[in-house]
């Protein structure tokens, strides 16, 4: 995989950028110009859950980050790198195109909150003229200004900018905390009180998709990866601290608001902090201006260097696109080009200048994108991957709580929104597959998980197997055959009995010793056989057998575990009619097979297609007291194939003619009691004429079956069994069936 960035090992920064970067945007504009709003609306309590709900996501995603960051080299592109470099190029895009947006409207809303700190201009504007000045009049200079210097000077103007602007934003903070409430009088007092209450909760998740951005600040730093030294040591320092650092003051600050403003002044003053603070009335817009323009540097730094690096890697599927893009400037490679782009899709949305509207954008973008992050990081610790060795480790509680909050917070701002969002994630997905197919995809990263729990399951079905036992019986049946591809049927019935109540493995034989030249062998066929069946809707499971003999592969075959968790009960056999000699081996091995308590069933296959419009014949006699059952089940569970589904079982029972109505009351509560789809009219008593013979009945009968089902003891086997399998020439498609035991219809 081609590498992302090549930077000047002698020029990267440590994780004090990190921190600042992260910092600078978490204690932003939301901090200054709606938390006070925030609290007027939903009181005290109210936005404290609102800050413990936001970093019960963005906490379990820093820690997300840090992780996947220390798992491997992370280089230019921040997050996308680490889940590209995780997860394959398709979902690192994918995600990293949801991030660049969020990362260019954040550009956009934090050049909108710098504005507002020329809001004494605005004011003493209309004074003077006598209309309002449109705040475009500041943000959009702005903006073009701060471009010109990106890409003049590149990132280390930024990072010389966040340290002045964090201390300036330092100060402000300092000189909040040590100001006095706007009022001493007693009604303040008795109005503050309310502030400490949650009120208005019908606008919990409205206001939250507001004050949101604010807390998305932690993973700002992370985009500067491609900039630093050491990236998974400073990348876990700079942003877990600046998280944890932002919390505290989020509280603080709203503790602090709360007992110095009434719900009054909270509501409509949004510099209300400056009427508290220390010269508020200079440093606050002054904090205000230094917090959103290291914020915008910050996202106008990070945001280009995403599509650069996605741009590198070739994932933008139109190939003139990627060498715009991926072409940069100077020794640290910096993104001129993406950032261009980048700033002409900022200049939209600060036309647009509605500050809560491009929040609750930003809020859904970012949503996305760490639940995610979080997903990817349970992902990884449930599936134990051996590749999956971070030196900074988080728990997997934590991951899956930050994705299911995430999406839950979604779908409470806006449902439709959560489900447009979505299904703007899965498009892009498919056009990005489309176009990069060789690449990994979203299946590596469920494998690993998916092969943790099924071994979860295996083992706790074994651990159960004894109280399994005595619950309802279905077929875990196994099959081997050398005629995979000569006969299609066998392969058909298999995939009857594993469609929906049943499970089903097929081994196909190779007869000789195990070496490379037969395990090649067995490779290829086994590919062979799995792309034949691709397409196809069914639960068989293929696999291949070597042995030197068709006995050693029956004893091998028995003895595997089933895939299903479950133990295997069933052996098939097959042959073929027309080949009657193939008979002497399957009963040659009928009782090794039986030495397992196996249900055995044989399979003769007739040169007729498959019949399946017409019925499934089932054939009860008065020896097969332990098959009858299981001749029943098996024909249940054959007809609900959807190839079946214009088909019906049909019931012969064949008696004596005194016992007519005995058997059929008999049969009919069992049926009845067993919930079957078989009817009254579905069942027919036929008596044996004298010196008719069973199987000759049987012919008459059952010529045009699609499927006949037919009993046999343990006796025929002992005694000219040849005889017995090859009476009925004169049907087609026969299953012949041996319980090992009598089943329970429940």
């Amino acid at each position: 995989m081609e590498r992302v960035n090549k930077k000047n090992k002698n020029t990267g920064y440590g994780a004090a950028p990190v921190f600042f970067t992260a910092i600078s945007t978490i204690l932003g504009v939301i901090l200054i110009l709606r938390l006070g709003y925030a609290i007027g609306s939903l009181g005290f309590w109210g936005v404290i859950f609102i800050i413990l709900l936001g970093h019960l996501i963005t906490i379990p995603t820093a820690l997300a980050v840090s992780e996947l960051a220390t798992n491997t080299r992370v280089e230019g592109g921040g997050e996308y790198f680490i889940i590209s470099r995780s997860f394959g190029l398709k979902i690192g895009s994918t995600i990293g195109i949801a991030l660049y947006f969020s990362q260019v409207i954040s550009l956009a809303f934090y050049i909108i909150g710098f504005t507002e700190a020329f809001t004494p201009l605005f004011n003493w504007w209309v004074t003077s003229f006598g209309y309002e000045l449109p705040r475009q009049a500041i943000s959009i200079p702005a903006l073009l200004l701060l471009s010109i210097l990106i890409l003049q000077k590149g990132s280390s103007l930024g990072i010389k900018m966040l340290y002045i602007v964090n201390f300036l934003l330092f100060v402000s903070l300092l000189l909040f905390f040590m100001g006095k409430p706007v009022s001493d009088s007693e009604e303040f007092t008795q109005l503050t009180t309310s502030n400490f209450t949650f009120i208005n909760k019908d606008h919990f998740f409205l206001i939250f998709a507001i004050c949101f951005p604010g807390f998305t600040g932690m993973t700002a730093g992370v985009g500067m990866s491609g900039d630093l030294k050491n990236p998974s040591k400073s990348i876990p320092i700079g942003t877990m601290v600046g998280t944890l650092m932002g919390l505290i003051v989020y509280i603080l600050v709203v503790w602090k608001l709360s007992a110095s403003a009434s719900q009054t002044d909270l509501l409509s003053d949004q510099f209300i902090m400056s009427r508290i603070a220390v010269y508020g009335e200079y440093i606050i817009p002054v904090g205000l201006a230094a917090c959103t323009l290291s914020s915008a540097v910050g996202s106008i730094m990070v945001a280009p260097r995403i599509l650069q690096a996605i741009a590198i890697d070739k994932n933008i599927p139109f190939p003139r696109f990627n060498n715009f893009l991926s072409k940069g400037k100077g020794k640290n490679n910096e993104p001129f080009n993406a950032t261009l782009i980048s700033v002409c899709i900022a200049f939209i949305f600060v036309i647009i200048g509605d500050m809560n509207a491009v929040a609750g954008i930003i809020t859904m973008f970012f949503l996305i994108t760490y639940g995610t992050l979080c997903l990817i990081s349970f992902l990884n610790h449930f599936g134990s991957s051996p590749s999956y060795r971070p030196r900074f480790k988080s728990k997997w509680y934590f991951s899956l709580g930050g994705f299911i909050l995430s999406v839950w917070v979604m779908f409470k701002i806006n449902s439709l929104y959560t489900i447009l969002a979505y299904i703007t994630i899965i498009v892009i997905y498919l056009f990005i597959e489309h176009s990069n197919k060789n690449e990994k995809g979203i299946v590596s990263i469920f494998r690993g998980a998916l092969f943790q729990l099924n071994r979860l399951l295996h083992v706790y079905l074994q651990k159960k197997q004894g109280e399994m036992e005595n619950e309802e019986w279905r077929p875990a049946a196994i099959c081997i055959s050398s005629n995979s591809f000569e006969r299609n049927k066998i392969l058909q019935l298999m995939k009857w009995i594993s469609h929906q109540h049943g499970f089903g493995t097929y081994f196909h034989f190779i007869e000789g010793y195990y070496s490379k030249q037969t395990y090649t062998e067995s490779r290829k066929i086994l590919h062979q056989l799995i792309q034949t069946e691709h397409g196809h809707k069914n639960a068989l499971y293929i696999d291949t057998m070597i042995s030197p003999s068709y006995t050693s592969a029956i004893a091998q075959v028995i003895q595997t575990p089933s895939i299903s968790g479950m133990e295997n009960n069933m052996v098939i056999f097959e042959y073929k009619k027309t080949k009657p000699e193939e008979l002497n081996r399957i009963l040659d091995n009928i009782n090794l097979a039986r030495a397992g308590n196996f249900d055995i069933c044989i399979f003769a296959q007739s040169d007729y297609p498959i019949r399946n419009r017409n019925d499934i014949h089932v054939w009860i006699r008065s020896t097969d007291e332990k098959n009858t059952n299981l001749m029943i089940l098996l024909g249940y569970i054959i007809i609900a194939h959807p190839i079946w589904k214009q088909s019906h079982i049909k019931l012969f029972i064949a008696c004596s003619k005194n016992q007519n109505e005995q058997v059929k009351d008999q049969l009919s509560e069992r049926i009845a009691e067993g919930r079957l789809p078989i009817t009254l009219t579905n069942i027919e008593i036929v008596a044996l004429l004298e010196g008719q013979t069973t199987s000759d009945l049987i012919a008459q009968k059952s010529r045009l079956a699609g499927l006949t089902i037919i009993g046999f003891r343990e006796e025929i086997i002992k005694h000219n069994p040849i005889d017995f399998f090859n009476e009925f020439e004169g049907i087609g498609d026969v299953l012949f069936v041996n319980a090992a035991q009598s089943k329970e219809i429940i």
